[in-house]
């Protein structure tokens, strides 16, 4: 289904937006693995998160209330029941990545499957390195969903250097590793999300442009209450239509302020954007605050590819406000956009060629210059809840508006856009 937006002048109010996908998912794992009863506060309302709360429930969870308060009582170490019939993780990458490395220390087999974006999506970045802490599996013939996870006698530690800088696959590692009594180690040369190091209190150790994690049963989940911050990639959307649109002056609170993502503010913040942070405060090491964004001149600056994996999600919408900025954008290093829910890359030149745009693309990145063309465009969503959203803003500071098809994919992070764009406009 197409969604037209219609240009806007300026967007003014405060935003309470949901919470953090990437935290959301880890607090109802984490929540699921401990025993007892832990509660979980501004839960993601994304379908991506719901299907970690479905899987979950698969397995012998018990899991009550909604967004605005969840309640899980956890199975306890290896408390997993077998579930009855495969576990659907739909449209989400980090449901299937990181329930392997719980699944793999079950003593029962389990079969991953989801949706056909998800299922073209590459495993074998898991599953080789949870193989070599013995690990069983049977993946499809082109290391896809579906996957087959086999129960093992027992896992053996793990000294492990990371070859992808993948939150995913790092989080996998220790969710399985936490199953063993002996510290496994991990060593990343590129810095990426750290919600899990954080929440379940792994210790780290910087050695120049490296870090090591040590992790073992210590770090198991015990049952807690947690509030999670705002999405600050769902807030990226908005940050960047304030700043590009006149006269306005917006507040997202409690936003995720977690050093691992905050890379989208520093680049705006280089490219002349008025951002500022009010009411910063800090729980289970996670720290969030207010957002205020105004209206600003943006100009284009170099991006370093050694900031690329701290925003690899918000690449879309950066380049929706590095096409509207002074100069011309161009973005390198970035190749893992290619197997996001969509290839990324090629979904953002096909429709900046469409708004009229001179494109550049490359095998890790692009470029764009030019002015976009008088035409109401219609962009194609390629089922991508990023590049939806990323072309809606386009959209709605394009003199003439513009539709984007399928739009409804924007669900999987925040089925409340449309409604939030209009409150912000009333």
């Amino acid at each position: 289904m197409s969604q037209h937006f219609k240009r806007i002048e300026k967007i003014k109010g405060a935003l309470n937006l949901g919470g953090d996908k990437s935290i959301s998912h880890r607090a109802v794992m984490f929540a699921s693995m401990a025993e007892g009863e832990s509660t979980i506060l501004n839960c993601s309302s994304s379908l991506d998160v719901w299907s970690t709360v479905s899987c979950f429930r698969s397995l012998g969870c018990k899991i009550d209330g909604d967004t605005n308060q969840l309640k899980i009582i956890g199975r306890g170490f290896k408390g997993f029941k077998s579930p009855s019939h495969p576990l659907d993780c739909g449209n989400s990458g980090t449901t299937a990545r990181l329930i392997s490395g719980i699944l793999c220390a079950q003593n029962f087999e389990t079969t991953l499957i989801g949706d056909e974006s998800l299922s073209k999506r590459p495993m074998k970045r898991v599953i080789e390195p949870l193989s070599k802490l013995g690990a069983k599996f049977r993946p499809s013939e082109v290391g896809t969903l579906p996957l087959e996870i086999l129960p093992v006698d027992s896992l053996i530690p793990i000294n492990y250097e990371m070859s992808v800088a993948s939150a995913q696959v790092k989080s996998a590692i220790i969710l399985a590793g936490i199953h063993l009594n002996e510290v496994s180690t991990i060593i990343e040369h590129e810095i990426t999300r750290n919600h899990t190091e954080k929440l379940l209190s792994i210790v780290t150790e910087k050695t120049g442009d490296s870090t090591k994690l040590f992790f073992s049963r210590k770090n198991y989940p015990q049952k807690f209450e947690l509030t999670v911050p705002s999405d600050i990639s769902s807030a990226s959307f908005f940050i960047v239509l304030a700043l590009l649109s006149k006269e306005s002056v917006v507040t997202i609170k409690n936003v995720s302020l977690n050093e691992t993502r905050t890379g989208i503010i520093d680049i705006l913040k280089k490219m002349n954007g008025d951002i500022t942070i009010q009411n910063s405060k800090t729980e289970l090491g996670e720290t969030y605050g207010d957002l205020i964004v105004r209206s600003s001149n943006l100009v284009n600056t170099e991006i370093p590819i050694s900031i690329i994996a701290n925003i690899i999600d918000e690449i879309p919408i950066l380049s929706i406000a590095g096409l509207f900025a002074k100069g011309d954008f161009k973005i390198q290093g970035a190749k893992e956009l290619r197997v996001k829910e969509s290839d990324r890359i090629t979904a953002l030149c096909h429709n900046f060629k469409i708004a009229g745009l001179s494109v550049n693309e490359f095998e890790d990145g692009f470029e764009i210059s030019g002015e976009p063309n008088n035409s109401v465009n219609t962009f194609e969503s390629f089922g991508d809840h990023r590049i939806a959203m990323s072309f809606a803003v386009f959209s709605m500071l394009h003199k003439e508006g513009g539709l984007v098809n399928n739009f409804e994919c924007a669900a999987i992070s925040n089925p409340n856009f449309v409604k939030q764009i209009a409150e912000l406009t009333a």
